[in-house]
């Protein structure tokens, strides 16, 4: 079966790289003007902008929704406004406001068979943990049989890079993430073999970078660059990295300072395909990239959430639980 699935938060498309054997993408989102650019070059639409603005019943009808969404913490409020005011509560009231109020409205109109969503490692501890909890309990709320996992993309490609994942099914569906493995390719299999000097850091900004390192390991804190092991992997690439490469610095040999990763050895790290266009500056595509996903990570994920709804096999009924229809159903 092909299956139709949208891209919310798309960010430049990873998520959908990874989904896209498995059927179309009927819809996709993203505010980022360059983000835009760039999934056009690659996918051949450019996503609408804002999702505030997007009205849920105009969405085309989906079996899988996708969304690597912003964190942002929940006010509670609200919902004390609403109690002193005797007004009834739900757990989407708790979230409006943000993002992922967006998301909960658009599953609540179209029902789709299931959903992806991805976020930073820390949601699950954000707010003492407040934060992961409402969400969960909005999309169980929501008739949704919910799973997450942090799961660490380093054992397949060179990176340290953990990010949770968020898988729900619209039935009580049996589902278990991927297993990682634990080692995975050296950071020098995703170097290229020539690379231009711009590449290289200025003198000034090496002297900086060494004496900002220097500084604070007699504070003993832990903060500067990192020197990339090109036998291990490299720490995780983030949004920052445009600014000073200082997360990831590839050495270069005695008498030459480090460089940054070039914007195509940045693709590899999160493993797009060689085929993946780079249409904007360096300085937008090291910001992309670093928003984006570890595209060979999502793709075991679609593998088995696809295999779970092929297999369609349920989960079995909790004493004194009737039907599974009546479970987490919401009016």
């Amino acid at each position: 079966m092909l299956y139709r699935f949208i891209d919310l938060f798309a960010g430049i498309g990873g998520i959908r790289t990874a989904f896209e054997p498995y059927g179309e993408c009927v819809f996709s989102c993203e505010w980022d003007l360059k983000a835009q650019e760039t999934y056009f070059a690659n996918f051949g639409e450019k996503p609408v902008g804002d999702i505030r603005a997007v009205d849920e019943k105009e969405i085309p009808d989906h079996n899988i929704l996708l969304a690597g969404f912003p964190c942002q913490p929940f006010s509670i409020a609200g919902v004390s406004k609403k109690n002193s005011l005797g007004r009834e509560h739900g757990f989407l009231d708790e979230t409006q406001g943000t993002l992922f109020f967006d998301i909960a409205r658009i599953i609540k109109e179209k029902q789709p068979e299931a959903f992806l969503l991805e976020n930073v490692k820390n949601l699950k501890s954000h707010d003492k943990g407040k934060t992961f909890k409402v969400i969960k309990n909005v999309l169980e709320e929501l008739g949704y049989t919910v799973y997450t996992e942090v799961l660490n993309a380093k054992g397949l490609v060179p990176q340290n890079r953990e990010r949770i994942y968020i898988v729900g099914f619209k039935k009580p569906l049996k589902f278990e993430f991927p297993e990682i493995p634990k080692e995975g390719p050296p950071l020098r299999s995703i170097l290229e073999e020539e690379v231009d000097d711009v590449f290289t850091l200025s003198d000034k900004l090496w002297q900086y970078l060494q004496d900002y390192k220097e500084k604070h390991s007699k504070k003993g804190n832990g903060f500067g660059f990192g020197l990339a092991d090109l036998d291990s992997y490299s720490r995780t690439l983030s949004a920052r990295y445009y600014k000073d490469g200082s997360e990831i610095l590839i050495p270069q040999g005695e008498g030459k300072n480090p460089r940054r990763l070039t914007p195509r050895e940045c693709a590899r790290l999160q493993g797009f395909p060689e085929t993946f266009k780079i249409v904007v500056s360096r300085t937008a595509a090291w910001k992309q990239f670093g928003n984006s996903v570890a595209v060979p990570v999502v793709s075991l994920i679609a593998e088995r959430m696809v295999q779970a709804l092929e297999r369609n096999e349920l989960l079995p009924l909790e004493e004194g639980q009737l039907e599974y229809a009546t479970v987490g159903k919401i009016n």
